[in-house]
């Protein structure tokens, strides 16, 4: 019998952290909707839900306070083949004062933002080594803390809710050396997610800056090279049927539903796991912004373009390092 060698056992536990990631989170929300119905409707331990949704209510508040992160977590042995598998690698151009606040604004989205959760809710991508005495907070949709279990899961990783509330709390009441980390472009951009795209959904997305003006905190544009080459979609006719469908879609849910497609369990087969492709995050230079607790629409759009152009020297300072020509720019809509 021909045993497997280090570098197979390596690939399929790579292979396996990426897949326990993707499918955790369905697997929870089914087995918890699953087993409170089983509970409510065919058995008499019905308290053991009025519990659970007991406590949920209590809880509620916790993903816009902070959280409950656990380092132990973050620094599980299978984040490590998790971050291997691509591998993803994170860089930095300025150090960070573990005496200020950071807003990170993170683009491109991706389909499912794998380089984001590599680097900043877990500790294998190098982050505290990177970034000493800066504790990062990955912001999230608000929905993904609705479900028992799944939301422990989550706020385990450092992970907090994108909610106002959420930010103001991170900003003022937990000292300084916060990194709050916001993908910018949200599900909106996952339709601009394709191999050897730069094309952002950032015109409209000025929330993040009125944040950073209201608190007097420094904006940092971070980019990540390859993450738009992790996944294939097909594209479908402008206009037909299907595509009618996800723009009315997209406008009643915010949530543009993309047809993608990755790699299987084996290197040559489809499936719906990423494509092995090494991604680097580039974190710029902080971009200070004067502290104003009720700018107007024009001054949160003049900081606004002034962060759109500090983003854009990012994008040409790197990209021809990453495969593009010198002529490519990034495109903002």
């Amino acid at each position: 019998m021909v045993l497997p060698s280090k570098k197979d056992l390596k690939i399929s536990l790579e292979v396996f952290a990426i897949f326990q990631w993707a499918l955790s989170a369905f697997v929870i929300v089914i087995t918890v909707i699953a087993v409170n119905l089983y509970l409510v409707v065919f058995t008499p331990y019905w308290p053991v839900t009025v519990l659970m949704l007991t406590w949920l209510a209590f809880d509620w508040k916790t993903p816009e306070r902070g959280g409950r992160r656990f380092t132990c977590v973050r620094k599980w042995c299978l984040w490590k083949q998790y971050c291997d598998y691509f591998p993803l690698k994170l860089l930095k151009t300025h150090d960070l004062s573990p005496s200020l606040n950071y807003i990170v604004a993170c683009h491109p989205h991706g389909l499912l933002s794998h380089s984001w959760f590599g680097h900043f809710a877990t500790e294998m991508s190098g982050f505290s080594k990177t970034f000493p005495g800066i504790t990062p907070y990955v912001l999230t949709l608000g929905a993904f803390f609705w479900v028992p279990f799944l939301r422990e899961y989550i706020m385990s990783t450092g992970a907090c809710s994108v909610s106002q509330s959420s930010m103001d709390f991170l900003l003022t009441r937990r000292g300084t050396g916060n990194m709050l980390i916001v993908v910018v472009g949200g599900l909106a951009e996952c339709k601009y997610s394709l191999p050897g795209s730069t094309t952002l959904f950032l015109k409209g997305r000025t929330g993040f800056v009125r944040t950073a003006l209201q608190h007097g905190v420094a904006l940092i544009p971070a980019y990540s090279f390859g993450e738009t080459e992790l996944y294939k979609q097909y594209t479908f006719t402008p206009g037909g049927f299907i595509n009618r469908f996800q723009k009315w879609f997209q406008s009643m849910v915010h949530i543009y539903p993309c047809a993608f497609y990755g790699r299987g369990f084996t290197e040559n087969s489809l499936g719906f796991l990423p494509y092995a492709q090494p991604v680097t995050t580039i974190v710029g230079k902080p971009l200070p912004l004067p502290k104003i607790e009720n700018p107007s629409k024009k001054t949160v759009a003049k900081y606004h373009a002034i962060y759109v152009d500090a983003l854009r020297q990012l994008f040409d300072q790197h990209k021809t390092k990453f495969g593009f020509s010198e002529a490519q720019e990034l495109v903002v809509t």
